[in-house]
């Protein structure tokens, strides 16, 4: 079998994604690029005689050197050398997303164009004459509906018959003006005899591009003098000339080629004054209705979570129930056996009581993925730029946040969209306060618990809500003292809506699923034993369960932190609770459901609801969602907000400022609703 390597490049919002899904299905592998943080993923078709592994590099408007995302997927095209670059366009904004096109060209590399969601165009009355654009292109042009599955088998078959056709140097090459490439032409005799060893990695043409261009990273790269200095000479000339950047202008003549050649080859068939997504975008942007649109679509998504997510969790609660009667079978009824109480209390009861929230788990990440693959998330973006302008930011800074509601570590990641630092560092430090899934399974825990099923949906729509209140303050304040400075204009572009397929939507669950079982299977097995020995030794010479938890190493850890907690409604068991959860917010509900089952054997029959709400109170409950939401971030974002700042103290002020204030809000409304309850 003949093997192949092809890279899937294109403009965020074209539907790459959904056509690397299509290609490879369940077939996918995720990783992080060497040295960086931007996530690699990578998956294996199998077609006719050929393997073909794809590449789905990061989403990019251009090939410069303004973002680490432009830099790995430009390094990978050259360094890798894909026998295929495949550039995912976005047929219905065909204009935009050539100019990517034309930086790959400049690249001369065996390139594919998919006009994805053609569907689309179609509708918007564009019509494209295919033949005459691949001539000028210089490449094959599949027309796509990623969404639909149409298109995979031509696409298939253009990546392997490109694959076979040996590079070559472009016919039509993108001509700049005779100022411009009379420059070119000096650096390019400069580069070839001054910096052989660099034009054997690169072409001389390109570099010589990259250089008028001022890109840094190529700038760095040069090492004769010479070179730099003839650089400098032409770039300024140009712009005394054009009273531009040569960068500028050329950027500009590249969008003067695809508005060309775009007029030559494409038609208009009617003026659609109005189309679905401006149809829809009258009503869920609208300056009045925009927000409440989004509050109640957050309320559904949640109402949704509980409703029918309530079911398979009973089933998986009563299975794990089974599971711990009939290992505590294996030994006489009332035997305080070591290895009982570890499978049963310790493995069954913690690993078992955070498993049974994967259907919520699970149905909220469909939920997301369903708003984000139609196009909604980025039209609550904008929605929320008007909030956002007036404490300082943008609506671009609200897609990491977004994000945070699936994981706090890659909502930091996500922050490199936020071209201003100060921008960037103030959402990085306030994404904790969005509620990831794993602080979903202490509110499935939680809710349940202490309040009626009617109830279900507005509690945990409230508690999402104080966290997005809570980011909104806290960034206001941020950006008023440490983080000073103007914002940024923002522009957000709002891809077209569109039906989300299943399988794109099932792919998005199983792999958010399956992290979630891993770590269950890892992570919170491994601290689930520890916390059981931490539970039950030292032993005490006494026969009750509650004087020997107490007695114990986590035991006496808790009662020393009682008094500064006791104050919030919590009490030892609580406490040591949030300790382990720094871990991982799930090891709250592990260690929980292990303290229960060690200190209340005689309460084996009931589930960890029924134990937390025979013991606490209501207002108890909503205070341990509450800190939950705001305290401490688990290590794994500690250690990549440390990355992404590259500064300990950054990190180190979230950990701590993040506590401080889950303290400071937590007192008061456990203190104001003892006193209006009691």
């Amino acid at each position: 079998m003949k093997k192949l390597k092809a890279a899937l490049a294109g403009n965020p919002n074209s539907g790459k994604t959904t056509i690397f899904n299509l290609l490879t299905g369940s077939h996918q592998h995720v990783g992080n690029y060497p040295g960086v943080t931007v996530e690699e993923k990578y998956g294996v078709c199998r077609y006719g005689d050929y393997e073909i592994t794809f590449v789905d590099l990061p989403g990019t408007y251009s090939l410069t050197a303004y973002s680490e995302e432009e830099l790995i997927t430009r390094n990978y095209i050259i360094n890798e050398k894909p026998d295929v670059v495949v550039d995912i366009i976005d047929a219905s904004g065909i204009e935009r997303n050539l100019y990517l096109s034309m930086q790959l060209m400049d690249l001369d590399i065996p390139l594919v164009l998919v006009f994805n969601m053609s569907d689309i165009a179609e509708q918007r009355g564009l019509v494209f004459n295919i033949e005459q654009l691949s001539v000028l292109f210089e490449a094959k042009i599949v027309k796509m509906v990623g969404n639909k599955g149409k298109g995979k088998q031509e696409l298939l078959e253009a990546v392997i018959e490109t694959s076979g056709i040996p590079g070559k140097s472009r016919i039509h090459k993108m001509k700049y003006g005779d100022e411009i490439e009379n420059e070119l032409e000096k650096i390019e005799k400069a580069v070839l005899t001054e910096e052989p060893a660099l034009c054997q990695i690169y072409q001389a043409r390109w570099l010589s591009i990259k250089l008028l261009e001022q890109d840094d990273e190529i700038t760095k790269k040069v090492q004769s003098s010479k070179v730099n200095t003839i650089v400098e000479s032409s770039v300024n000339h140009l712009k005394s000339i054009f009273r531009e950047s040569p960068e500028i202008i050329m950027a500009g003549r590249r969008y003067g080629y695809i508005s060309g050649a775009c007029q030559e080859t494409i038609k208009t068939t009617a003026e659609l004054s109005h189309n679905y997504s401006d149809m829809i975008d009258a009503v869920v942007t609208h300056r009045i209705l925009g927000l409440p649109i989004f509050l109640v679509l957050m309320y559904l998504t949640f109402f949704l979570t509980f409703k029918l997510g309530s079911y398979p969790m009973s089933w998986l609660e009563h299975l794990f129930g089974w599971a711990g009667e009939n290992i505590s079978g294996f030994w006489e009824p009332g035997s305080n056996n070591w290895l009982k109480s570890l499978l049963v209390d310790g493995i069954i009861g913690g690993v078992g009581g955070v498993i049974v929230f994967l259907p919520n788990i699970l149905i909220l990440f469909m939920m997301i993925a369903f708003l984000e693959d139609s196009g909604y998330m980025a039209r609550a973006a904008f929605i929320m730029d008007r909030i956002m302008h007036k404490i300082g930011l943008h609506g671009k800074s609200f897609i990491p946040m977004l994000i945070g509601f699936g994981c706090s570590v890659p909502a930091i990641m996500a922050t490199r969209i936020l071209e201003n630092k100060r921008n960037r560092l103030a959402t990085i430090m306030v994404i904790p306060l969005m509620s990831c899934g794993a602080k979903l399974t202490i509110y499935a825990l939680i809710i349940p618990a202490f309040f009626e099923p009617y109830f279900y949906g507005p509690m945990m729509w409230l508690i999402y809500l104080i966290g997005i209140i809570l980011a909104v303050i806290c960034i206001k304040l941020l950006r008023l003292t440490i983080f000073k400075g103007e914002t940024v204009p923002f522009v957000m572009e709002l891809p077209p809506y569109r039906l989300p397929t299943f399988k794109s939507i099932a792919i998005h669950m199983w792999q958010r699923g399956w992290m979630y079982l891993k770590k269950a299977g890892t992570i919170i097995l491994a601290a689930s034993i520890i916390l059981w020995f931490a539970m039950s030794y030292p032993k005490p010479d006494t026969s009750s369960e509650q004087g020997k938890l107490e007695y114990s190493a986590i035991g006496r850890l808790g009662k020393v932190i009682e008094p500064a907690i006791k104050p919030l409604g919590f009490d030892w068991k609580i406490g040591t609770a949030l300790i382990g959860a720094t871990a991982a917010k799930e090891l709250f509900v592990s260690q929980m459901a292990i303290a229960y089952s060690v200190s209340d054997p005689e309460l084996a029959g009931m589930t960890l609801r029924e134990k937390l709400s025979a013991n606490y109170t209501p207002l108890t409950g909503f205070c341990i969602m509450l800190f939950c939401l705001i305290y401490a971030p688990c290590i794994a974002t500690i250690v990549m907000t440390k990355q992404e700042t590259n500064s300990w103290r950054w990190a180190m002020f979230q950990f701590f400022g993040l506590t401080a204030l889950a303290y400071i809000i937590t007192f008061i409304v456990y203190q104001m609703g003892s006193l209006i309850f009691n």
